[in-house]
């Protein structure tokens, strides 16, 4: 394996000396770089990433002992080597307080250098494969360890195991399942019977995800009986509570895999145990429960609840996009008030709908280039923000606030955007005035809306109509011309935009009150 190596010598000729002549391929190493002092070398040293560092002590700028310190502090797994010319103690011992590899003295050879540099190349071997080691020892004890959870967690289900030394076991693999209330809940996946047809690495990647979901959540346990039936093991303090979010979980689930998968997915559910050991009982009813049922049918209101919050998401993102806060009552009582109800009863539901709520606001603000965290503050808190919501007045409440806050936003991006789109529209006339040709679809073109609605834009929002303010600037820079050039009226028409002198003149008395040549010949002052 080779290992790359970075010099730091003030001498050149030292410099060039050690890096030219030290074989660095035999010695195990890539010459990578090199500077002429540490604060020239540093920011080399954090893009190159070297193994060794030779560095010389006594440098301007930044010496080697100021090097190494830093380097410690940044790149603590970096070996070093000092080259000095000073043999007192106190170098000696600030580099080995440094924790610099080796030490050695000028005048040194190429050969000497070598030979350290194959000592340091054994050392970082060595390392490596003690990292190595133990990087596959850490491996093995996370899958022992998942194995035994997966085997602590079965054992429950068949009620093969005491509740002495489930507890026991529980403490030696971290399994922290110990609670007052236990709810099974089996999803069972139909397979097809030709199992030739199934994608094996599709469905592995389903397991993955849903035990991601399960395991965002505390309290919720997820093993796999085999390929066909998933297994969740639900801990709560309240039995009704606990029932509640493990079928909307459930139902999420099975959601989920049935549409990735095309599968149909039963539900068994098993009844709350307040005993460890009786989980084997929940986990009997649901194995039991488990019986097809037509696709698509909802097998509980709690599953039918994870469709309704896929639902409510999308009419929440049209409020945001198009609503006023004058609907917003009319709003909450159509889509959200059902929601509400079921999530004051489910801390899981609750969690489901404002997490949904809060991200939908926010990626909509974020897509009008905005700091969601500033609009909608809660969303660096949302925990401490859900635990202050226990009734609907205050689920109201807290829904209100977000909307007005992302409303508020809405409407005045919306205004900025206006005035943007304005400002460019009156930058290209006033850039394209002078051409003849200019007309408002290719105005409107520029600002990419249709000719009719950039027409009734420009005319809200700057007070005069597109035709009027063109004219003005022609208008103004006729008046221009007109007093600070000789040029013939004829000409200063062509230079404001218009390429017939007679209608130049109709449309400049019109606006002024008088022909071009008199406004010339009148009096500036």
């Amino acid at each position: 394996m080779s290992y790359k190596v970075f010099l730091v010598e003030d001498e050149i000729v030292a410099r060039e000396g050690i890096r030219d002549n030290v074989d660095w391929q035999s010695a195990g190493f890539e010459f990578c770089g090199e500077a002429p002092d540490g604060e020239i070398a540093l920011p080399l040293i954090q893009k190159l990433q070297p193994d060794v560092i030779i560095t010389d002590i006594k440098m301007p700028f930044m010496d080697g002992l100021q090097l190494c310190k830093v380097v410690r502090e940044q790149m603590p797994w970096v070996k070093i080597i000092i080259l000095s010319g000073h043999d007192e103690f106190d170098y000696a011992q600030s580099a080995i307080k440094l924790g610099v590899t080796e030490y050695l003295l000028k005048p040194i050879s190429a050969n000497e250098i070598q030979n350290v540099l194959q000592t340091v190349a054994t050392a970082l071997n060595q390392e490596s494969e003690e990292r190595a080691n133990l990087k596959e020892l850490q491996s093995q004890i996370k899958d022992v360890l998942a194995l035994q959870r997966e085997r602590l967690l079965l054992q429950l289900m068949v009620g093969g195991v005491s509740s002495t030394a489930a507890i026991e076991q529980c403490r030696q693999i971290g399994l922290d399942i110990i609670a007052q209330h236990y709810l099974v809940i089996l999803l069972k996946v139909h397979l097809p019977e030709n199992r030739g047809q199934i994608d094996f690495a599709r469905y592995h990647e389903i397991q993955s995800k849903v035990a991601n979901l399960v395991n965002k959540h505390s309290g919720a346990f997820f093993t796999q009986k085999s390929i066909e039936e998933l297994l969740l093991i639900m801990t709560g303090e309240d039995a009704e509570h606990l029932k509640q979010d493990g079928l909307f979980l459930a139902g999420l689930i099975q959601q989920d895999i049935e549409a990735e998968t095309g599968h149909r997915v039963s539900v068994g559910v098993g009844t709350v145990q307040q005993r460890l050991t009786d989980i084997f009982h929940s986990f009997a009813e649901a194995l039991t429960a488990v019986s097809p049922s037509p696709p698509n049918k909802p097998l509980c209101q709690q599953s039918h609840l994870s469709k309704m919050l896929n639902l409510e998401a999308s009419a929440i993102d049209q409020q945001l996009k198009s609503g006023l806060m004058s609907e917003f009552d009319i709003f909450f009582d159509t889509h959200l008030q059902p929601l509400s109800e079921a999530a004051l009863q489910s801390t899981l539901i609750k969690h489901y709908l404002f997490v949904d709520l809060i991200l939908t606001a926010a990626q909509f603000v974020n897509d009008l280039e905005g700091e969601a965290n500033k609009i909608i503050p809660v969303i660096d808190d949302i925990e401490g923000f859900l635990a202050n919501i226990q009734t609907i007045d205050q689920m109201r409440e807290a829904v209100r606030n977000i909307f007005a806050a992302v409303l508020m936003f809405r409407n005045n991006q919306a205004q900025y955007e206006k005035t943007k789109l304005i400002f460019q529209a009156k930058d290209f006339i006033d850039t394209h005035f002078a051409d003849p040709n200019l007309l408002l679809n290719e105005v409107a073109a520029t600002v990419n809306l249709s000719p009719s609605h950039f027409s009734v834009v420009f005319g809200r929002e700057t007070g005069e109509s597109f035709k009027d303010y063109l004219t003005r600037v022609r208008i103004e820079r006729a008046k221009e011309l007109l007093r600070t050039t000789n040029m013939k009226c004829s000409e200063v028409a062509y230079e404001s935009g218009y390429s017939d002198p007679h209608y130049f003149s109709y449309v400049f008395r019109k606006n002024t009150g008088l022909p071009p040549q008199q406004f010339r010949q009148l009096p500036q002052i």
